[in-house]
């Protein structure tokens, strides 16, 4: 099924708040095995919403339209559709129970709040129990999706809903389609799309790139209408692009370095812990994203300054004097010291120069020593990277949990 997004807020289009709402729907999607049409973000201009919605539904097979449902007066969502689509607004009796159910008084803001129980002609409410409810419409023979503008109110009710709903609609007997997404690391793009470049000519095949910060995600369709010829080619496709692409592959689908560094560390039965320098607490912030992370990592240390790498780290004030902060012998200490410390039996460290300033002739900026501690030894490796802070920052972040991943694999 091929689908289409559109967006709509003041907001989002003079800039204010970024449209990370679009974003997080298309990844799901995608991940689901439907194909994105087009991505649009609009204004709260009732014409232009209408004019929008009407467009899609005669070219794609579902739309997801996010934004516009709430109570102020630049919410107009609803009524644009009304207008656009025939369906004169209609009184959600159940909505409206629920308002007043929650408000002690008639007031103003129960007023206010009166103005989400009215839906359009037909409209089918998603989740009673949310303020902000979102419905279905099928107009037409399309499923409409309407979803709140708010992130969090958005990406609940589209994987909770939308994607059941969606699979539900599929008619998967007219064709057969296997996805699956490869996160690598490590090799850049054009690399990764050489070593790929012929398994493209495959018929029934689609392979996509996508460069993210600095990783590279690939992605691999397979479609037909038989299924089991279907699965067999998926089967050798996926051979191929593991054979090609190696240990660059770190996970599919949704899994993060992270998870992935933490399931191997559980193996292990293993607990880690890191020393960060000019990542600031990013490899920290990373791991702690990560559900039931207290299991495998024992914390952090972020160390900036020279005191705090000889005070919290035990850093030998001579090594930081005769070679620097960044520097081979800083990193491999900052890792082991702070094994020792703690007591975990893994220890990643990283110091660099983030920029933009602070390079030399010697050490430009992007210049980032990862220190590894494990198995009694300890080892460091120098990287250079290109780009601004937030590059380098994010760069060295990953290659130092890639570093981990790659050690524990290596046994």
């Amino acid at each position: 099924m091929i689908g289409e997004i559109i967006a709509i807020g003041d907001e989002l289009t003079s800039g204010r708040i970024a449209n990370t709402t679009s974003a997080f729907a298309a990844r799901q999607l995608f991940a689901t095995g439907y194909e994105i049409y087009a991505m649009h973000t609009i204004g709260d201009t009732p014409n232009l919403i209408g004019e929008a919605l009407k467009r899609a539904i005669r070219r794609v097979d579902f739309v997801i339209v996010t934004g516009g449902l709430g109570t102020t007066t630049d919410d107009l969502t609803n009524e644009a559709v009304a207008e656009a689509l025939d369906r004169p607004p209609t009184l959600n009796e159940k909505i409206l129970e629920k308002i007043r159910s929650q408000l002690q008084e008639l007031d103003n803001t129960q007023s206010a709040l009166e103005k989400l129980a009215w839906l359009p002609e037909g409209a089918e409410v998603l989740n009673s129990n949310e303020r902000i409810a979102g419905y279905m419409l099928v107009h037409e023979s399309t499923p409409i999706f309407f979803l709140p503008g708010v992130p969090a109110q958005a990406r609940k009710l589209l994987v909770d809903y939308v994607l059941p709903r969606l699979s539900g609609w599929s008619d998967n007997s007219r064709n057969h389609v296997r996805l699956r997404l490869y996160r690598t690391v490590g090799l850049p793009e054009y690399e990764i799309n050489q070593r790929l470049a012929a398994l493209e000519q495959q018929e029934h095949v689609d392979i996509g790139y996508y460069p993210v910060d600095c990783e590279v995600h690939v992605s691999l369709t397979v479609s037909g209408s038989d299924g089991r010829q279907s699965d067999q080619l998926f089967t050798d496709m996926d051979h191929c692009i593991r054979q090609a692409l190696g240990g660059h592959i770190y996970g599919t689908d949704r899994e993060t370095l992270a998870q992935v560094v933490g399931k191997l560390l559980l193996k292990k039965s293993l607990q880690l812990s890191v020393a960060e320098s000019c990542t600031g607490g990013l490899i920290g912030s990373k791991i702690t994203r990560v559900p039931g992370s207290s299991d495998w990592f024992a914390g952090g240390v972020i160390a900036y300054s020279n005191l705090l790498k000889e005070v919290l780290l035990h850093v030998d004030h001579q090594l930081l004097t005769n070679y620097g902060a960044v520097s081979a012998q800083v990193a491999r200490a900052m890792a082991a010291r702070l094994a020792d410390r703690v007591g975990t039996g893994i220890s990643l460290s990283v110091t660099g120069i983030a920029g933009p300033d602070g390079g030399t002739e010697e050490k430009p900026v992007g210049t980032v020593y990862i220190g590894l501690f494990y198995n009694n030894q300890v080892k460091e490796t120098l990287h250079h990277f290109n780009g601004g802070r937030k590059d380098i920052q994010e760069m060295a972040a990953q290659t130092a949990l890639d570093t981990v991943r790659r050690a524990l694999l290596a046994e």
